[in-house]
Parts: structure tokens; C-alpha cells; sequence
């Protein structure tokens, strides 16, 4: 079943991590079979090919550059400028994949139709380009305001202001706050520009002020249920009714501490944790019958995004596994409607009518 996909930080795994998308995935693992500097070496999870096995044929793909200010104790730049640098280098990539034929970037309703109509063609997948949107994850790279038309220009469509910590336009996961002004501003410009504001790791201050102040289209790309899991990476079930009374979509993330209680990151696993695909279906269900419908979930994985196999569902090889989820659900009592909604349709809905 065709497939959406939104959230992969498929450039910081090609630049930062330094993997070929284009090997074969067990390739990748093969070739950091020695490489200890990172937790999830030798065990990604994403590649080209297995996205195309997935038949994801559209993915939400993002630039992300934190900057740290002194005594913030988190990984990061040391200036916006080299941020900014970095997303550069970063958009570069996917350039570089666009003219290898591997991706094609979608930024208005005519580039996602023709995409749309080249994907529902009989030719086989691994023909076929990805398509991607192009998101920011954490605004911290945007030096100045004027920056952010910039990116826009080149193709930037969706920004979530805040990621891990305090940054300089909105405060993330683990930390709290209002907006300030220059995030205020922010987002001011993103509604004149019609961009999508993603909610996603926005502390809870922060994110009731960007509802408060944002009037365009709001979508959550990877965010799980703090009913299942008490953190305050996770939604509320007040913020995912207001989320839902704004029409937005909140994709299902697949990493295992925003899965199941208890994880202890660099400590548990999978299996240990009976972390499974199903748990995450458990949050997309929770989202659900809050909404008494399906209307407001889809995927959003976020595979590979600092993680590999030792964090994830233990019944996932590849991203490839991905299409296990319309039988699962099927046997949940979904309908084959809904199911089309969760795998694709609620995020086509959603980015037609964002940018209509």
C-alpha cells in the first residue's frame, strides 16, 4: 500500500553519519561493523531500496543543525552561522540525490500530483524517485529572519522552532518556557509565508503559545501519547484535542523510550522491553478514540534519527516493515478506509488543503 512517511532525517544520516542511501542496507551495517562512536552503528534501519520495498513513495525529509549556547551541555554548534552552515550542506545532499535520480523534491500541488500520478504508474518502485518535503527541525539554524525567506525560496515547506533543550526561537524536549519574541516573529513570518508549523518537541509553554499565535495549517510529524508514556517529549491528551480541533495529523514515532514505559536508553532492549510495532499502533489507537476517528494519525517514524535497531520495535528489520501495519490493523477491527487514512491519506489530505 502506497505509503507516507513524515519524518526521516535521511541528510544528517548521509552527512553527519555518513551513509551511502544508495548501498544496500546490509551493506551499510557491514561497513560499520568497527565503528563504536555512536550507538546505532552497524544497525540502521534506512536505505533507498527499503523505503521503496515499503512502497513509501512520499517522505517528510528534514535539515536539522542545533545551536548550544555555552553552558547548554548538549551536542551543537557554537554560532548560528555554522548551523545554518550545516543545513547548507545538508540541502546540498539532497540535491545531489535529485540529480542521481534517487529523490524529487515536492513544494506545491502540481509537483505532488505529477509525483502522485508517477507512483500509481505499474512501473516497478525501484524505478521510481522518492519525493520529498522539506522540513526544519529545530529553528536554531535560521541566523536571521531573513533566512528563513531564503529557505523558503529554495523549497523549505515545514518548520518545527524547537527540538531537544532551550533554543533561540522556542524551548524543546526537557526544558520549559514561553516563546520569546524572536519566536514569536517567527512564526508570524511562517503564516505570511503559509509554511506548516510542527508542533513536534515544542515544550508544553511553547506549544500553547504557537497554537495561540499560528493560524495556518499545524501537523505534529512524530509524536506518541503521554497516557502511554509519561514524558513531556509526548502529548497530552489535552494538546492532542487541540491538535486535533486545528485538523492537524500526528504521525506515530518509532523510537522505543516514546513506545513503552520503563526504557532506559543505552540500557534496554527491544525484546527485554517487548517493544513491537503494536505498541505504536496502541498510541495511534489512543490518538483515535480521542478524535472518534481516524482522521489524525499517520507514520512518522523517525528511523535512523539517532537510533538504529538496538531502539526499535523488535519486529522491525528494515523500514521495509513498515507494511506489516495494514494487516495488524486490519486485525484490530480497522477498516480498509482507515487504514488507507494511516498509511497515506490523512497526510494527503492534510498537505493538499495546506497548500491549496
Amino acid at each position: 500500500m502506497f505509503t507516507i512517511e513524515a519524518h526521516l532525517d535521511l541528510s544528517m544520516n548521509a552527512m553527519e553519519w555518513n551513509r551511502d542511501l544508495r548501498l544496500p542496507i546490509n551493506d551499510l551495517r557491514h561497513r560499520e561493523r568497527n565503528q563504536k562512536d555512536k550507538a546505532d552503528r552497524s544497525s540502521g534501519t534506512v536505505n533507498f531500496a527499503e523505503l521503496k520495498k515499503a512502497d513509501v513513495g512520499l517522505v517528510v525529509a528534514t535539515q536539522i543543525a542545533r545551536y548550544v549556547s555555552p553552558e547548554n551541555p548538549l551536542p551543537g554548534w557554537q554560532s548560528p552561522e555554522q548551523a545554518w552552515a550545516q543545513t547548507q550542506g545538508q540541502l546540498a545532499w539532497y540535491k545531489a540525490m535529485e540529480n542521481c535520480g534517487e529523490m524529487s523534491m515536492i513544494k506545491d500541488i502540481a509537483g505532488l500530483e505529477k509525483h502522485l500520478a508517477l507512483w500509481k504508474n505499474n512501473e516497478p518502485n525501484h524505478t521510481k524517485p522518492i519525493g520529498y518535503i522539506l522540513s526544519l527541525e529545530g529553528a536554531d539554524s535560521l541566523i536571521t529572519l531573513d533566512n528563513l525567506h531564503t529557505a523558503y525560496e529554495y523549497g523549505l515547506r515545514a518548520i518545527g522552532p524547537a527540538h531537544y533543550g532551550p533554543g533561540r526561537y522556542a524551548n524543546g524536549t526537557d526544558a520549559t518556557g514561553h516563546l520569546n519574541q524572536q519566536g514569536k516573529e517567527l512564526l508570524q513570518q511562517m503564516d505570511q509565508l503559509k509554511m506548516i508549523l510542527d508542533c513536534t518537541h515544542l515544550c508544553d509553554d511553547a506549544f500553547w503559545d504557537a497554537l495561540e499565535i499560528f493560524t495556518g495549517p499545524v501537523w505534529a510529524s512524530h509524536n506518541n501519547c503521554r497516557a502511554l508514556v509519561n514524558h513531556n517529549r509526548q502529548f497530552s491528551d489535552e494538546m492532542i484535542k487541540a491538535l486535533i480541533e486545528r485538523g492537524a495529523v500526528i504521525g506515530g514515532a518509532f523510537d522505543a523510550w516514546m513506545i513503552v514505559p520503563g526504557w532506559e536508553r543505552g540500557k534496554s532492549l527491544p525484546q527485554q522491553m517487548d517493544c513491537t510495532i503494536e505498541k505504536i499502533l496502541d498510541h495511534m489507537d489512543h490518538i483515535c478514540q480521542l478524535a472518534g476517528n481516524t482522521n489524525h494519525v499517520g507514520l512518522g517514524t523517525d528511523l535512523d534519527g539517532g537510533y538504529g535497531r538496538e531502539q526499535s520495535p523488535y519486529d522491525l528489520d528494515t523500514i521495509a516493515d513498515l507494511q506489516k501495519i495494514p494487516a495488524m490493523l486490519l486485525k484490530r477491527g480497522y477498516s480498509t478506509d482507515a487504514i488507507e487514512n494511516i498509511m497515506h491519506g490523512n497526510w494527503l489530505r492534510f498537505i493538499k488543503n495546506a497548500w491549496s
